[in-house]
């Protein structure tokens, strides 16, 4: 299963998309793989840029649950996200998918800062 790291509600509205779910669209194309929106983002989170790695990890702690009805256990989990800077954001989405009993967990993303 291909996840998309979620933005907030609110930040999506603001941008109008989220470049994970986007990314995962194509490479779930191209993959022939399905893309399941299984991570919800339930706090609102200041922005990490000013933060360190220990401080993006304090700042993302329980930012993120499973979705209600979507079952994980057993799976692999392919985790997609637009940048990676310390890893907090996919640690934390990883931690949560562990934790509902997902197998293992990949994780891809377009750049690297």
């Amino acid at each position: 299963m291909i996840v998309p790291v979620p933005l907030h509600p609110a930040r999506e509205r603001e941008r109008g998309f989220n470049q994970a779910t986007l990314l995962a669209e194509l490479l779930g194309e191209r993959l022939s793989a399905p893309i399941q929106l299984a991570l919800e983002r339930i706090r609102y989170t200041t922005t990490q840029t000013a933060f360190d790695r220990s401080e993006r990890m304090e700042n993302l702690h329980g930012a993120f649950r499973l979705r209600r009805k979507i079952d994980v256990q057993g799976l692999r989990v392919l985790l997609i996200d637009d940048v990676l800077t310390t890893g907090a954001t996919l640690s934390e989405c990883a931690r949560v998918l562990k934790k509902a009993g997902a197998t293992s967990i990949y994780a891809a993303t377009a750049a690297r800062r």
